[in-house]
């Protein structure tokens, strides 16, 4: 996520890349919040680094069963095309499915594997929409992808079957990832970022989780949020010689739109669903960024998604973390939108 710079020295540092823009900022890719209007603080120049990673930790992969025929048989709710894309399915048409694409558009389907998830994961951002951009050129998009495809794992062998709206550096609108939610039904949803931009320094990682505050599932929502603050924020907390940075907010939280309703779409959109939208960290600090480029850390930010979420599935626990959120007035980011929208491949 992308937002404005705090002091000309962020801003020559955390280089973030243009989105492309879509609608509204309210309906936008996610945007991230303003910083307080009143907020005089800046990040403090670091004076440490962070090693090179020592490990050789590689991303998880998924064996998915071979695409086979959809001219007959239950239809699904969802489907996973032979080029490794997620898609919702519409209705059938003849001998194919009518499915929608990463771009919100239709087309048909006749041969991919039918899936169902208990979770959505939701790897922000993607193809010609990087997100953030840190100092060392280390991107959002797939960072996201990373430590989301490390979040699946750890859910999968506790036996929770995951969907991912992203499987690959593609764009995917905010309507499209939508759809996808609306269409597997799953217990819970988080879309995955890191942040940029913040109000200064602070002695601690400077998580954010936003949760919503309209529909069915808002209560759940406000849980898994605080769940996930708890998790991110432990696992985090382990690095030594990180010069941590935060909003001053920092926390479980809402931000609300000036129609009262829930101003990040990729949380408004699937209300209905408990659905957090989770900023890690802040990528265009230059510390985080070297931290976050590590796969072992990447692996460890994954496990805590995991595990925030598992403790939501199996347990009663309330969360903790919520703060309240100061006003924020500007609009922020932009993209999410399918203007100028390409899709992938299908087969």
């Amino acid at each position: 996520m992308r937002r404005r710079l705090l002091g000309p020295l962020i801003a020559a540092l955390a280089l973030l890349a243009a989105a492309c823009s879509g609608g509204d900022a309210e309906s936008a890719d996610p945007p991230l919040q303003e910083p307080a209007t009143t907020s005089t603080s800046t990040t403090a120049a670091p004076t440490t680094t962070t090693e090179a990673p020592t490990t050789t930790t590689e991303p998880p992969t998924t064996t998915t069963a071979a695409p086979q025929s959809l001219a007959s048989g239950p239809q699904p709710e969802a489907v996973l095309a032979p080029a490794g894309i997620t898609v919702p399915v519409l209705g059938r048409e003849g001998d194919a499915l009518l499915v929608g694409t990463p771009c919100g558009r239709t087309t048909q389907l006749r041969t991919g594997t039918p899936i169902d998830g208990e979770v959505v994961l939701d790897a922000g951002h993607g193809g010609a929409e990087p997100g953030a951009v840190g100092p060392g050129g280390l991107e959002e998009r797939g960072l996201n992808l990373s430590v989301t495809n490390f979040a699946r794992a750890a859910l999968e062998a506790n036996g929770v079957p995951v969907v991912l709206t992203r499987n690959g550096n593609y764009r995917i609108s905010l309507a499209a990832r939508a759809k996808i939610v609306s269409a597997v039904k799953p217990k819970a949803f988080v879309s995955i970022h890191f942040n940029a931009e913040p109000d200064g320094p602070r002695n601690g990682p400077g998580a954010e989780t936003y949760y919503q505050t309209k529909g069915s599932a808002a209560a759940e929502s406000k849980r898994l949020a605080g769940l996930l603050y708890e998790e991110i924020v432990k696992a985090l907390s382990q690095y030594q010689g990180i010069d941590w940075v935060a909003d001053s907010d920092a926390g479980a939280k809402y931000r609300l739109s000036s129609r009262g309703d829930d101003y990040y779409g990729i949380i408004r959109q699937t209300q209905g669903t408990a659905g957090v939208l989770a900023e890690l960290g802040f990528i265009s600090n230059p510390t985080e960024e070297q931290l976050y480029a590590r796969q072992d850390v990447q692996k460890v930010a994954g496990e805590a998604v995991a595990n925030g979420i598992l403790r939501f599935l199996r347990t009663s626990d309330p969360g903790s973390g919520f703060v309240e959120p100061y006003p924020r007035e500007q609009p922020a980011g932009g993209g999410g939108g399918a203007d100028n929208c390409v899709d992938p491949a299908l087969e």
